[in-house]
């Protein structure tokens, strides 16, 4: 993807104006430098209905649910991972669900 099109996407998202291809876009990208990040198995954050990615080290995960799964909206991911909401007040919003061990992502945000 091109940086061109991640800023365009941004620039949507920032208006109110972002379609649901641009979401896509953002998700897929923010997701792709949290691996970059931390890479790894132990870790598997959903954003439904448009990416899942395993990070951070520890066991791999090969079959069934994961011991450690990290679940939330899409625009909630892109506030937190761009740093506009903390970790601690994304999950007191209830939107973010964490379970198992290494789910708190403090360390690695914001991701740009």
């Amino acid at each position: 993807m091109s940086d061109t099109a991640f800023q365009q996407a941004l620039q949507h998202y920032d208006a109110g104006t972002a379609e649901r291809a641009e979401l896509k876009l953002l998700t897929k990208e923010l997701l792709n430098r949290l691996v970059a990040k931390a890479p790894g198995h132990a870790v598997e954050v959903r954003i439904p209905p448009y990416g899942a990615v395993q990070c951070i080290e520890g066991p791999r995960h090969t079959r069934g649910t994961p011991g450690a799964v990290i679940e939330m909206p899409p625009e909630l991911w892109i506030d937190v991972a761009l740093g506009r909401i903390t970790w601690a007040d994304a999950r007191m919003s209830g939107k973010l669900r964490a379970s198992g061990e290494r789910t708190d992502l403090t360390a690695l945000l914001p991701l740009l």
